[in-house]
């Protein structure tokens, strides 16, 4: 999997987990979480407790239970006065790290000095029963407290204790006893979680026309637009053309909304009185939830609305009766996928509204097995840690495992499955270092991304790799560890697989009423703001950090570093052209005699029978694919250091790259980064002119801008028409292949005459100043 000239430890590792894909337990056929490692855990479920004696003077008990294995301590909430009160809890302790044979689970009474024991229950661990899903869950008992010498007592507790592995339900909600540093408040911050990206919908408002505008100013022309804010996006249209009371405007103007809608769209119409002075001559309020869907390219009815303006009368607003209104065309748009994600890298790319949704092809399944290697990110106790956790994101749904509290090798073991509905999409990996624990720095500290492109996989096989982490540093690239994952991609229907390669990759909105580039960069930008701020909210919340990580927030930022990366990209496209091109220049001037005969011959062969010409390129084609296809690449793609520039960047330009916009560094840093684009601008300034006057002189051939070159020109055309209407096509096709074939003995360095003529026509370089 190394690349050449990639360093081994940027490379991609092929691994062989102990996953249970295919093979059988000692229990049952392992399906469920097969490409996951498993893991054995001791459940106790804590669910409540019933008449409890009173231990304070007050003759009540302020309860909670205490969960005790060995060192292993967990603890539920207390309440305060209650004797019956319900918790509803579940601790796990991970079997590989049981050190006891003994599970005590006690209540206890909290006091200010000293907590009261009320009584306990003990169990032996090689009686507790074992339970594997898919079996019911094992129903909660009730069980008569004892006291320290093993004698009943008032009060019972109703709790179930069982072993499992991590593909019970109550694994992702549980207090694990790996995480026992982190206290009751943090607990929420290290679970697993599976997130949804809000439904997210194109707004589009066609201004049309306004009527009976009322300005201040009734002895000027009035200069109205209309500004349109929907949350904290604001859009203008243009000034209108007519300057009269009713002015028209006809423009779109393009928002992102996500259900559900909380703000209400607002209008203003606004009369620009001076620089910087505008005078609002009405507003209005639109709820989204009114607003009509448009599931095609089918105009919809437009309304007019009433414009409310409120004048100051001894302090206090008062609205006008009747101000004007405008003329809307105003509706949501269901039938574009609203972009969120770089383009390169999206992983959905379906219509927002439902009833265009295709079935799906296919499921992808991921084990989130282990990262190894990984390094530390912050300092506890004067010694380097980190509590990671990894995020995956594809299509909406997006999922967050557990946080490893403390550990450079985490094993996470969760298994993961996504609908697929198309496989040109991507999966997207990102490993983070917990910050909002204690002693974390409330920050999520990015360790590693990865990348996988499914239609790079093959079906039902399954791969198992360790993909290097790597992160760009103000220092340069760094490797931060590894993670290792299990993929598996299940094709439903190879017809409908494959009919989708026939099919447009975007809904068919974006061709039949296509946005420009500048309106999708906008929207892509707000959408990310908008999808980031509500995972945000959810609990425990996905940090603005992390979201944007995952969806490459800053990838359309000048990198000197990627320009050279996409450049080289170019040229590795062009080398397959440049090859050929030098090795018919080798046919041409005989560098081989045998080669040049036989091409000669095949040249001959394809000009008498010029049906087999595209047969032989296509079989051509097809022999070239046959032939690679020993060496197709058997392990999906991963980051790669040399291909982006990566593992020799100039100091200078990484600091440029880890620049803020607008820029944070000294002027003279800045002149000299601008005399370094000016200098790369002059010579692309070079090649374009270039380009230009190539193209310009091939114009010049017809216009007469060169009388005798033109007239020697057409001269030449008329008898090549009359050439070739005389002589058979082949024989013309012969001799002109037996021309630029001919051998060096009947070549001469000097041009051609096209190329001399050519070369002399005019171009318009002359007339730039």
């Amino acid at each position: 999997m190394q690349k050449p000239g990639q360093n081994i430890d940027f490379a991609l590792k092929e691994t062989s987990p102990k996953i249970g894909a295919g093979a059988v337990t000692g229990d049952k056929l392992s399906c469920t979480y097969d490409l996951v490692e498993q893991m054995h855990y001791l459940y106790v479920r804590v669910v409540k407790a019933k008449e409890l004696p009173g231990k304070d003077v007050t003759g009540s008990c302020d309860p909670y239970v205490e969960v005790k294995l060995g060192n292993y301590r967990g603890m539920t909430k207390h309440f305060e006065k209650k004797s019956n009160p319900e918790w509803r809890q579940v601790f796990a302790f991970s079997k590989e790290r049981i050190q006891a044979s003994i599970l005590e689970v006690i209540v206890k009474d909290k006091d200010v000095m000293l907590d009261d024991f009320i009584g306990g229950i003990m169990f032996d661990l090689n009686e507790i029963p074992k339970r594997v899903p898919p079996d019911s869950p094992l129903a909660p008992q009730w069980y008569r407290l004892e006291d320290r010498h093993g004698r009943k007592v008032k009060g019972e507790l109703m709790l179930a204790v069982w072993m499992g592995t991590q593909a019970d339900e109550a694994f992702s909600d549980a207090w694990h006893s790996d995480a026992a540093t982190v206290g009751p408040e943090g607990v929420t911050n290290i679970r697993s979680k599976v997130y949804l990206s809000p439904k997210l919908w194109y707004v589009r408002v066609n201004v049309i026309e306004a009527q009976d505008l009322i300005p201040h100013d009734k002895t000027k022309f009035p200069e109205v637009y209309v500004k349109a804010m929907l949350g904290n996006q604001t859009l203008r249209t243009r000034i209108s053309q007519n300057r009269t009371l009713n002015p028209m405007w006809n423009e779109d103007l393009m928002f992102v909304v996500a259900e559900p809608f909380e703000e209400p769209l607002i209008l203003a119409v606004e009369n620009r009185v001076a620089p910087n002075n505008d005078e609002t001559l009405g507003r209005c309020g639109i709820p989204l939830q009114s607003v009509q869907r448009r599931l095609d390219h089918r105009p919809l009815h437009s309304r007019w609305f009433n414009l409310e303006k409120h004048i100051m009368v001894d302090g206090e607003k008062k609205e006008i009766k009747f101000a004007s209104r405008i003329h809307l065309r105003i509706f949501l748009e269901g039938g574009y996928h609203v972009l969120d994600e770089s383009t390169h890298y999206s992983s959905d790319l379906r219509p927002t509204a439902k009833q265009l949704w295709k079935p799906s092809i296919g499921l992808l399944e991921v084990g989130i097995i282990s990262a190894h290697g990984l390094m530390p990110m912050k300092t506890k106790d004067g010694k380097g840690t980190t509590d990671a956790y990894c995020v995956a994101k594809y299509g909406q749904k997006w999922i967050r495992t557990r946080t490893i509290v403390d550990s450079l090798m985490p094993k996470w073991n969760e298994q993961y499955t996504w609908e697929v509905f198309d496989t040109c999409t991507v999966i997207t990996f990102g490993a983070f270092d917990n910050g909002h624990i204690p002693g974390g720095s409330g920050k999520d500290m990015r360790i590693g991304k990865v990348r996988i492109r499914l239609s790079t996989l093959e079906s039902d096989r399954i791969y198992t790799h360790s993909y290097p982490l790597l992160v760009f540093h103000p220092s340069g690239i760094k490797k931060t560890g590894e993670i290792q994952l299990a993929v598996r991609f299940t094709c439903l229907s190879v017809i409908n697989m494959l009919h989708m390669y026939s099919q447009p990759l975007l809904p068919k909105m974006h061709y039949i009423h296509p946005l420009s580039v500048l309106q999708l960069d906008s929207l892509r930008h707000q959408a990310m703001n908008i999808v980031s701020a509500r995972l945000n909210r959810a609990e425990p919340p996905l940090r603005k950090e992390v979201v944007e990580y995952m969806l490459d927030v800053d990838s359309h930022m000048w990198s000197m570093r990627r320009s050279k990366a996409n450049f080289f990209r170019i040229m590795n496209v062009l080398s397959g052209l440049v090859a050929v091109t030098k090795w018919f220049d080798q046919i041409c001037h005989w560098r081989n005699p045998i080669t040049t005969i036989l091409i000669h011959v095949l040249f001959i062969i394809l000009v008498l029978y010029p049906e087999l010409i595209l047969p032989t390129v296509f079989l051509y084609l097809f022999l070239i694919g046959i032939w690679n296809f020993r060496w197709r690449p058997r392990h999906p793609p991963h980051m790669d250091t040399r291909l982006s520039h990566a593992d020799a960047v100039h100091p200078d330009e990484l600091d440029e790259e880890f620049d803020t916009f607008p820029t944070s560094r000294s002027p003279e840093i800045v002149r000299m980064r601008y005399d370094r684009l000016r200098s790369i601008g002059g010579r692309v300034q070079t090649v374009i002119g270039d380009l230009a006057t190539q193209g310009e002189r091939f114009l010049s051939l017809l216009s007469w801008r060169d009388p005798r070159a033109t007239t020697l020109f057409l001269f030449f055309c008329l008898i090549a028409a009359v050439v070739l209407y005389v002589t058979p096509f082949q024989v013309v096709a012969l001799l002109t292949g037996i021309y630029v074939l001919r051998h060096p003995r009947f070549r001469h360095k000097l041009p051609s005459v096209p190329l001399n003529l050519f070369r002399r026509l005019p171009a318009r370089s002359d007339s730039l100043i």
